[in-house]
């Protein structure tokens, strides 16, 4: 019988076990991964609110991997062997037939002073932190950015940031606070978040000005201190930071021998599977793929990804040829607390509609959704 190992256990691993399942797969499935927990990190925009609770969001997974029949190994990657036919951990080596990567990516820390900014998808402790500084000040400024990987400019997460921003100056006017803080958003781009589409972009900066929100636009970041921003077009006090770095793959590809991209990321095909080494799988922010200069790194792309893997990896074990490619396709709700900015794109349309309480719902039912499966 096979042995397919998954690497992982967020949105791309987990999904690449279901639609394995799903399309009648009878190998041994294993999935590695330090944490046995699914970590929801879409909903940490809530937590300042008091809309979700920090040890809510994190789902066990020992029902979902004993009904469908997985194997798990807790343990952290550090390398492969054989073309990827070894997975090598600190835990021991493991076999496999068929390897998914779907570990995630890594944030790159390497602006001067990082350590004094708060990287919200770093985790749900941090969302929780944040919500106990918010809690705490009394007024002042706070800044909300994102940066990008200089080498592979479309391996960037700035949907979140958007979220904080939004949901923080909703949640202080609720509060009857905000006329004690200055919130400031600032960006290295003049038109941030453009992969959302040019439409949302000026949408996005539209709802800025409304809101009185401070923008620090096109000027290349320098640094971080504990009470400042500085960029190369100036520098602007801030009592808070929250920035979202660009990514890049895990730390352990350098002992891996696969092809990366020039951002370090694994290099895959519309098929997801990594050239030059057969039987090995890319899902989600640890690869780097064909398609539009709009591709996302989202949870909806890495779950398509995840899709076209399962399906091409069952052709493989029936003899057929792999013919599913994934479906580029971005769909995004920014929500503001109170509303959410729906932002839809694929190959043959952009659509942005305007806030609306009904998608602010939307994307909590989502959640309850997307969940039920694990919980």
């Amino acid at each position: 019988m096979a042995n397919i190992i998954v690497l992982g256990s967020g949105f791309g691993a987990l999904t690449t076990v279901r639609e394995l399942r799903r399309q009648n797969v009878e190998a041994d499935i294993t999935v590695i991964s330090p944490r046995d927990h699914l970590h929801y990190l879409p909903s940490t925009i809530w937590l300042p609110a008091g809309l979700r609770r920090g040890d809510k969001l994190k789902i066990p997974l020992a029902d979902f991997f004993d009904s469908h029949r997985v194997h798990f190994i807790k343990a952290s990657v550090v390398g492969l062997e054989d073309g990827g036919r070894t997975v090598v951990t600190d835990q021991g080596h493991y076999r496999n037939d068929h390897l998914v990567i779907a570990a995630g990516g890594r944030f790159i820390k390497k602006l001067p002073g990082i350590e004094n900014a708060l990287i919200p998808c770093d985790g749900i402790a941090v969302g929780e932190d944040y919500a106990r500084r918010l809690e705490s000040m009394d007024g002042g400024t706070i800044a909300f950015g994102f940066g990008s990987n200089p080498n592979e400019q479309s391996a960037v997460r700035g949907g979140p940031m958007f979220e904080f921003l939004f949901i923080t100056d909703t949640l202080l006017r609720k509060q009857g606070r905000r006329d004690k803080f200055k919130l400031v958003f600032f960006n290295p781009s003049q038109k941030p978040g453009q992969r959302l589409g040019d439409k949302a972009v000026e949408k996005l900066l539209e709802e800025m000005k409304k809101r009185s929100i401070e923008t620090h636009l096109g000027h290349k970041m320098v640094r971080f201190e504990s009470d400042k921003v500085v960029t190369e077009g100036g520098e602007f006090a801030a009592d808070l930071i929250l920035f979202m770095p660009g990514l890049t793959g895990p730390a352990w590809l350098a002992a891996a021998d696969l092809p990366l991209s020039p951002g370090g990321m694994i290099q895959a095909d519309e098929k997801c599977r990594v050239p030059g080494r057969d039987g090995v799988w890319v899902v989600g922010d640890a690869g780097s793929y064909p398609g539009p200069d709009w591709l996302p790194k989202q949870a909806h792309q890495a779950d398509l990804q995840a899709l076209a893997t399962a399906r091409n990896i069952a052709a493989v074990l029936r003899g057929k040829t792999p013919d599913h490619n994934f479906k580029p396709e971005l769909i995004c709700i920014v929500d503001t607390l109170d509303k959410g900015i729906l932002i839809y794109r694929s190959a043959k349309r952009n659509i942005m509609l305007p806030g609306s309480r009904l998608f602010h719902w939307m994307k909590r039912a989502f959640e309850n959704h997307y969940l039920r499966a694990f919980r």
